[in-house]
């Protein structure tokens, strides 16, 4: 893995590769980079990771694409200096060399990064509040302090940072600077990263994670002993039951906003609810045991979610 002069900095593998296949010798992604070359590296980053991060799809305004991959290559790197590095010391740091370099682009200096010099056009033109991505950053920062959730309110507080900040980002870049657009998207990010969570249960486990709150376990009977085990108990099934039936509702509150939104973008964000929508129901499927095996959303089912949303658009004289 290629290390920087700062033994903690650094990258995830991926990463450095990613860098590497682009041709930037670099290993931390440093140094001048003209806007067309750091443009094709984010757009490169957001196809090779295309499952992760529903972005620049088909659906989404041609004229806005490679803002929405240079936001997403922010999101990506933020991830994964997160949760790649091996070590919370490494995070720490990476994550604080990230927001220097953020701090820098907004106060006019030339961006030294690949990713920053493919963002700085970006924020330019949508005017995009630097708080939203400082945002992302304290939330990957607490990921590396705080592993457990005492309550309901803890986590969603969590996901004010860690998730709805992308969903206002995806607004601006199509026009919107609405505080009731802002409301609905938080809904349904928030029941994005939900979802994710309850999906996850055994990954976060092992890595020391758990995003159940620990008043619903109380309330449920369950504790961390029952979620190490290799199948889900009756009572773990009921708590994750619980867990998916609110999350459901969130996702419901924010439904209204695709039809808020013009053109075929509003595809896109029907996708992003009816993704999460069908996550909840692959849970259900398995009877709510998400310790057996990962419940998953598979290609034919991407694929028929994709159609249905085109179909409910242009069956109902969506315009372009």
């Amino acid at each position: 893995m290629p290390q920087a002069a700062n033994p903690a900095l650094v990258l995830p593998p991926w990463l450095a590769e990613s860098l590497s296949q682009s041709g930037i010798r670099d290993p931390l992604g440093e140094g001048a980079f003209g806007e067309e070359e750091a443009r094709r590296y984010a757009k490169a980053l957001a196809h090779g990771h295309y499952e992760n991060f529903h972005v620049g799809s088909i659906l989404f305004p041609k004229d806005v694409r490679d803002d929405a991959f240079a936001v997403y290559a922010f999101c990506r790197w933020a991830d994964d200096l997160g949760d790649e590095t091996g070590s919370t010391e490494s995070s720490t740091h990476l994550l604080n060399w990230w927001r220097e370099k953020l701090h820098a682009l907004y106060e006019g200096l030339p961006p030294d990064h690949i990713v920053y010099a493919a963002l700085k056009p970006t924020v330019a033109k949508f005017d995009l509040p630097r708080q939203l991505f400082d945002d992302l950053i304290d939330a990957f920062l607490q990921d590396q302090s705080t592993v457990r959730y005492a309550t309901w309110e803890q986590l969603l507080d969590y996901c004010v940072r860690s998730a709805n900040p992308v969903g206002r980002l995806v607004l601006r870049l199509l026009g919107y600077d609405d505080p009731e657009l802002d409301l609905l998207s938080d809904h349904t990010c928030t029941a994005l990263q939900l979802a994710n969570f309850w999906q996850d249960v055994e990954n976060d486990l092992v890595r020391g994670r758990i995003y159940l709150p620990r008043e619903d376990m109380e309330r449920f009977e369950v504790n961390e002993e029952d979620l190490a085990l290799p199948r889900a108990g009756d009572n773990v099934r009921k708590l994750l039951a619980h867990e998916v039936e609110r999350t459901e509702e969130l996702f419901v509150k924010g439904l209204p906003l695709a039809d808020k939104v013009r053109g075929r973008a509003r595809f896109d964000i029907q996708l992003f609810s009816q993704g999460g929508l069908a996550i909840l129901k692959a849970i259900r499927a398995q009877n709510y045991d998400v310790l057996a095996r990962r419940p998953k959303v598979g290609k034919l089912r991407k694929m028929g979610l994709l159609a249905r949303s085109l179909v409910k658009g242009l069956v109902g004289g969506g315009r372009s």
